[in-house]
């Protein structure tokens, strides 16, 4: 069997690593290992992964904190897997993914990016009821760049000869390759698959099924939407020298898609003032999205009327009296 690695960055990541870790170790695949990295975390997270290293099949990497594509990349640099998966240490895998991905990969050798779609979860490990379904055939460059079918950086199974084909080493770097570029604290997913879309002739392919667990942390990295937009312009900025043609084509209503996103992010959360900021973006920059997908697009209109009209506390106790009615079987 193909042995494969499973890259596990975690920083100050106690509460949550140990069931990340189980869930892991209860893959039905038989031959992978687990490379758990140590991203300079101070609380119990360096104890509890090496508890784990005392199994045959985990390894553990300490390093200063680099990040999380800092740790991604020491993570490729350590593991000895033909392919390599990524589980952030507050997700969850189900017990076949790695399995059906492996064997997606084995049988498809012009694919280089294997994924699958996620179910969102709450900090208490709660299914929120959204899920990530991507697009899983005929996925090309401007679709990476538009949309990122991957959707999470926990969903996706790589083959080891992709990251071969991008690894660079800055002028400063003494240790190993990157591949995750790590002047970016976010984005760096989005970054990485569209160098990659641009660069290779890999395939990226998605197979069915919700086999992710992914976790919503309203502190984390992925609620701060301005530092993300941020983060998406530089990425822009860097990748554009690579194929100047593509981004003037493409980059506009990549950017719209963005502030979509970013709008759905914010009502998610409530936030009606930045959900109307990203509205009024996404529609200045460009109707595509309203073109290409009319009911995610209308259903984010309509989510933005109902919290304009009720307000985000009369809008939660509706919500709260929905799902009592339905634990109560009314509908």
């Amino acid at each position: 069997m193909t042995f494969a690695s499973i890259v596990v960055p975690a920083y100050n990541s106690a509460k949550t690593l140990p069931k990340t870790i189980e869930a892991l170790l209860a893959q039905t695949y038989d031959t992978f290992e687990i490379v758990i990295v140590d991203d300079g975390s101070t609380d119990e997270t360096i104890e509890i992964s090496n508890r784990y290293a005392q199994r045959e099949n985990v390894r553990v990497v300490h390093q200063r904190n680099r990040g999380l594509a800092g740790a991604r990349n020491s993570g490729i640099h350590a593991a000895a897997g033909a392919f390599i998966g990524f589980c952030d240490a507050d997700d969850i895998w189900a017990p076949e993914k790695l399995a059906r991905h492996v064997a997606h990969l084995r049988a498809n050798p012009g694919v280089g990016l294997s994924y699958s779609g996620s179910t969102l979860i709450d900090n208490a490990g709660n299914p929120i009821g959204q899920t990530q379904t991507p697009k899983l055939n005929g996925v090309t460059p401007s679709h990476v760049f538009k949309r990122n079918p991957i959707g999470n950086g926990s969903a996706v199974v790589v083959r080891r000869e992709v990251f071969e084909d991008i690894a660079y080493r800055p002028k400063h770097e003494r240790e190993r390759d990157w591949y995750f570029d790590e002047t970016f604290r976010q984005s760096e997913d989005i970054e990485c698959w569209t160098r990659i879309a641009l660069t290779t002739a890999w395939e990226f392919q998605g197979i069915k099924g919700i086999l992710t667990q992914y976790r919503i942390n309203p502190d984390g990295l992925s609620a701060s939407t301005e530092n993300q937009l941020q983060a998406w312009e530089q990425m822009v900025t860097k990748l554009t020298p690579l194929n100047p043609a593509f981004f003037e084509k493409h980059a506009q209503t990549a950017r719209a898609y963005q502030q979509r996103y970013l709008c759905r992010r914010a009502l998610k959360s409530l936030d009606l003032s930045r959900a109307r900021r990203h509205a009024k973006a996404w529609m200045q920059t460009s109707s595509r999205p309203l073109l290409e997908e009319p009911v995610k697009s209308a259903s984010t209109f309509c989510a933005l009327h109902l919290l304009s009209l009720f307000g985000a506390r009369n809008l939660q106790r509706l919500f709260a009296i929905a799902a009592n009615t339905k634990r109560q079987g009314s509908f």
